[in-house]
């Protein structure tokens, strides 16, 4: 177990230079001195144009009924957020879809991927979960909170059973694409301001923290590398039993790619703040998929950072995937003031972020929508 702590729930938690910052650009849009406000091309540091835009993820409860769905994707819209992610059944994605369509605001549906709450898959697919280096199921002994029931990305029946989620979210009409969070595996090491909140002092890879050992991970890995994981004198030095779970992710989520491309939609993520803590904590090779954007989770207090530290983070991220598609930098509203949400805007789109995230929609109140205007219009 990670070294308890002295103290006594919120795990959805080498730079580039400075690039030539594309926040001027963002701001004639919100001028309206170019067409399609915030779609606009900006130039990248390396003369590659990546496509700028607003978003903010959507919780169910701010979109219960159409009308107040409306009301929230007008106002989003006035004030510069033309991309919602939203989390909701298909059913109630294919009602948004005409709402969202009618406010000028595109549509992708948000959806929890390998950390899995479906009831039926837990009775009936309980070999499809995780199991720690300590040999417990996640689904019977769930790390850190009782929802941390993982799928194992490097079985087949979950591959499938993604591909299916995908394809029939990427049915719905006027749907533009699907959005993934947690595609990745739990975290072998919590974010440090979080730790405390787990009386955890996490200063290595512990075993009932570091997934996945199953039978088909290990007989996998075998094959590949001639051992088995849990042979490893220390399986957490092991540079191939590192890239074998970053791998498996990525396979996983590069299928998922074709499978929405295939119906013509996007395929999106949230993902941790940049590629090395990602890597580190979650086994998370992003700069490695075919994603049409990325929403890097920029939640500077789980890093006990300062609001600067965005910047540097959208550097390293942009800097990893070359500007070959956009980077929105994930902001958490309910960690800033008003006028620290100003302040970490224009820090992200400064270091060359194509567009910001807001998490969540809900938490934002007309002081902030104030300043969020203010920041993109100054």
């Amino acid at each position: 177990m990670g070294r308890r702590s002295s103290k006594p729930d919120d795990t959805r938690a080498g730079l580039a230079p400075r690039p030539i910052t594309r926040r001027r650009v963002l701001q004639m849009g919100a001028m309206g001195m170019v067409s399609a406000t915030f779609s606009v091309l900006g130039t990248a540091c390396g003369g590659r144009p990546v496509r700028g835009k607003n978003w903010a993820w959507v919780v169910p409860k701010d979109v219960q009924s159409l009308d107040e769905s409306k009301r929230l994707f007008d106002r989003m819209r006035r004030h510069g957020i033309e991309g919602a992610l939203v989390q909701g059944d298909p059913e109630r994605m294919a009602k948004l879809s005409p709402v969202a369509r009618d406010a000028g605001v595109e549509l992708q549906c948000w959806i929890i991927s390998l950390c899995c709450r479906d009831e039926e898959v837990q009775k009936n697919h309980p070999d499809w979960f995780m199991i720690s280096r300590k040999g417990d199921s996640s689904l019977e002994k769930p790390p850190y909170v009782n929802y941390y029931t993982w799928l194992c990305p490097t079985r087949p029946e979950v591959q499938e059973y993604m591909a299916r989620r995908v394809a029939d979210l990427a049915d719905i009409q006027g749907l533009a694409g699907v959005h993934l969070d947690y595609i990745r595996y739990p975290d072998v090491i919590l974010p440090v301001g979080i730790q405390p909140k787990y009386n955890l002092v996490q200063d290595r890879e512990y075993p009932e923290f570091d997934f996945c050992y199953c039978p088909v991970c290990r007989e996998q890995f075998r094959k590949e590398a001639g051992v088995d994981p849990l042979e490893l004198k220390d399986p957490s030095a092991s540079e191939a039993w590192r890239k074998f779970r970053w791998d498996r992710v990525t396979n996983l989520v590069n299928n998922l790619v074709k499978v929405a491309h295939g119906k013509g939609k996007k395929l999106t993520a949230a993902v941790f703040p940049s590629p090395s803590i990602a890597r580190r904590l979650v086994r998370q090779d992003w700069p490695s998929w075919n994603l049409d954007a990325f929403h890097p989770m920029m939640y500077h207090k789980y890093y006990n950072q300062g609001i600067d530290w965005i910047g540097r983070v959208t550097e390293e991220g942009r800097a990893a995937l070359s500007d070959r598609v956009p980077l929105y930098s994930g902001l958490a509203v309910y960690m800033l003031e008003p006028e620290e949400l100003a302040r970490a805007t224009q820090i992200a789109l400064d270091a060359g972020a194509s567009g910001i995230t807001l998490f969540h929609a809900g938490h934002m109140s007309d002081r902030y929508w104030k300043q969020l205007n203010r920041a993109l219009r100054s």
